[in-house]
């Protein structure tokens, strides 16, 4: 283990290129707090990859001192599944956009999720396209005005964790950019499950999108108005941390305890481990009334793409005998010319 041999700070994975994104950008918060979440991993720089598409975050792989791919617009997943299939021990890491990643990369991503490779996939989402200047995205409001949308868009958005659950994920997790104490720590996780684990990222776009989660983000509101989930315990927010999730029927309620008859019994204990999804996916599409939910929504195990396909290859070699390509050429039917 390479965290044996050197522990690891967050200056080690710092590359020397100038960060080229705008002053203000959540980006920049972002990538500071994967700097921590993988020095705390300890995996070294040369067993680190990180692949990127096109836009905004996709700048990431230049800022990082690893191995990195900027490759081409929507196919990150296909490109980092890829790496990790040819070099399942290289520790891979998918940087995108709401754009890259769920418009015209959409079929990468929902079949990446569903095939569990083991890659790590942050999702940056600003609701908007960043660096075309402020066209509408997948995720835009519906009635958002953009410049490719003067009039208001006509269209309802892609939520990530709805597609996410839909194409099977197995870990989910959101953060925002602007929580630097949770963040690494929802990366470090999100890069210790085994299978592909999407981390929704809720980032500032501070020229084309200000403010898009100042209801949830600034300090007075943020404990009102988000909860942070953690595995086994209660599902308990509110800035005395006296309100808590409950059942009503079948949908979830936010209470405060003490009123309406709730005791702190009613609260929900969170389960990210349940196979069962339902109640994961209904704390991941809460908003409006409902706090916002953040931290790991989901984390369960699962076969692996990467590790079966590498156990396939075994099992067939193992079966084999043929090595090279000239005992393959010359195991049939062959004759010597003289």
């Amino acid at each position: 283990m390479d965290s044996i041999l050197k522990k690891y700070e967050a200056k080690d994975f710092k590359s020397d290129q100038y960060i080229r994104w705008c002053p203000g950008c959540g980006d920049h918060a972002v990538i500071n707090s994967l700097h921590k979440a993988m020095a705390d991993l300890g995996i070294a720089p040369h067993n680190t990859a990180v692949i990127s598409g096109i836009g905004c975050s996709s700048r990431l792989p230049y800022y990082m001192n690893a191995y990195g791919f900027h490759t081409i617009h929507g196919r990150g997943a296909a490109i980092a599944t890829g790496v990790k299939v040819a070099n399942p021990k290289l520790s891979v890491w998918l940087a995108t956009g709401d754009g890259d990643s769920l418009a015209i990369g959409g079929n990468h991503f929902i079949h990446a999720v569903r095939r569990n490779v083991d890659i790590n996939i942050l999702l940056f989402n600003n609701k908007i396209y960043g660096l075309t200047k402020g066209q509408y995205s997948p995720t835009s409001e519906r009635g958002m005005i953009t410049k490719s949308s003067p009039f208001g868009t006509v269209e309802d958005p892609f939520v990530p964790a709805e597609l996410a659950f839909g194409a099977r994920g197995q870990f989910f997790a959101r953060t925002l950019d602007v929580d630097v104490k949770n963040t690494p720590d929802v990366f470090t996780a999100s890069a210790k499950h085994k299978g592909t684990s999407v981390v929704e990222v809720l980032v500032n776009c501070i020229i084309f999108n200000d403010g898009a989660y100042n209801a949830i983000s600034d300090k007075e509101a943020r404990a009102e108005r988000t909860i942070y989930l953690k595995h086994g315990e209660k599902m308990l927010f509110g800035a005395n941390n006296d309100k808590g999730i409950v059942l009503d029927g079948f949908n979830l309620k936010a209470v405060t305890i003490g009123q309406g008859g709730y005791t702190l019994d009613h609260v929900l204990v969170h389960d990210a481990k349940a196979k069962d999804f339902t109640l994961q996916l209904k704390l991941a599409m809460m908003g409006g009334d409902m706090p916002v939910a953040l931290g790991i929504i989901r984390n369960v195990d699962a076969l692996v793409y990467d590790e079966e396909v590498e156990k396939q290859i075994a099992e067939v070699q193992a079966k084999n005998p043929v090595r090279k390509l000239t005992d393959f050429l010359m195991k049939g039917d062959v004759w010597e010319i003289k």
